[in-house]
């Protein structure tokens, strides 16, 4: 666990109410399902960066037997458990590999993995073996997986369907206290970065977030305007110019171009699925391409590089705020 957060967990006692611990048997509902535990699991296989992170933040490494999906490197301070933790997959896991771990849980970032239609199994199949899947928050509240590759979000992200998640874990492994002292770090944390970006008063400054594209000459996948970046431009004064209800949409850069954004951010990773994983490959079109190189953020480098899984719903999104409220003041932006 880390040395901030112990601390935390420590001035917790006093700062927080106090947390009971976890009642059992423990009956949740959890994306349209529910859970019930008995006991604290004694251990689990995540599917999704973002659950393996929580898990790791919570200080329950001790816990995880598997991991998979993996858009970039672990955070720094788990560098060290997580190099002992198998990994199943870098990206999707089979549900042969998974069930032959025999975990007591199977953590879930997306419901496209596991869920109604998942591509390594529904939760029916997992539940018939035995094994209850907990799936985040952050990828059903609001949103419908059925529609698009990533789905559709109904209203805006919000950091309370992260929030619960963490609770939820914590609850589950019977350390509530844990996720009450994470949540209250990252929304101090959250805070402070929104309230940083205020005093710039920002006036109609837009961005655009461009995750990947297929191929670099394809149109990219952006952020649309309601997932975890739309609320990241939102509560840092920004305009998104993607107007899709799609977490992910493709849009043209011509279509991009015509609305010319103040700011384009840029995903970084370590994935290379696509050619344009590549944050270098990603500069040198935006810079060379006859149409992106004549944007107003490209001519004045308005471009700020964040970290990929920070533009998925995941604790990492707070650092990601932070990233762009210490950005936007170096930006001369209107």
């Amino acid at each position: 666990m880390r040395p901030c957060l112990i601390a935390l967990l420590t001035s917790s006692v006093l700062a927080l109410p106090a947390v009971a611990q976890t009642s059992y048997p423990l009956e949740l509902e959890n994306c349209g399902s529910r859970l019930t535990f008995d006991a604290a699991p004694k251990n689990v296989v995540t599917v999704g960066q973002a659950a393996t992170e929580i898990l790791y933040e919570l200080g329950l490494a001790d816990k995880v037997i598997g991991t998979s999906v993996w858009f970039t490197g672990v955070l720094p301070e788990f560098a060290e458990v997580n190099a002992g933790i198998e990994r199943l997959a870098d990206n999707d896991p089979s549900f042969e590999s998974v069930v032959a771990k025999r975990p007591d849980l199977v953590a879930v970032q997306y419901e496209w993995h596991i869920g109604p239609q998942g591509i390594v199994a529904t939760r029916d199949q997992f539940a018939d073996l035995g094994i209850p899947t907990y799936t985040l928050p952050t990828d059903c509240i609001g949103k419908d997986n059925t529609a698009g590759s990533d789905g559709t979000r109904l209203e805006m992200f919000t950091m309370d369907s992260l929030w619960q998640g963490v609770r939820d874990l914590a609850r589950i492994f019977d350390v509530p206290e844990r996720g009450e002292a994470l949540v209250a770090e990252l929304r101090e944390r959250e805070a402070a970065a929104i309230e940083a970006a205020r005093t710039l008063d920002l006036r109609d400054a837009s961005a655009v977030f461009w995750f990947s594209s297929a191929e670099m000459d394809m149109d990219p996948y952006v952020a649309g305007r309601r997932g975890p970046p739309a609320y990241m431009m939102e509560a840092l004064g920004l305009r998104n110019v993607v107007e899709s209800d799609e977490e992910w949409p493709v849009v043209s850069w011509e279509n991009i171009a015509r609305t010319n954004p103040s700011v384009i951010v840029i995903a970084e990773m370590d994935r290379r699925r696509f050619e344009a994983d590549d944050v270098e490959r990603k500069l040198e079109f935006l810079k060379s391409d006859p149409v992106t190189s004549q944007m107003e953020a490209v001519r004045n480098n308005r471009i700020v590089v964040i970290n990929a899984h920070a533009m998925d719903p995941s604790i990492r999104n707070i650092a990601a705020l932070e990233a762009l409220a210490d950005a936007l003041p170096k930006l001369a932006l209107p």
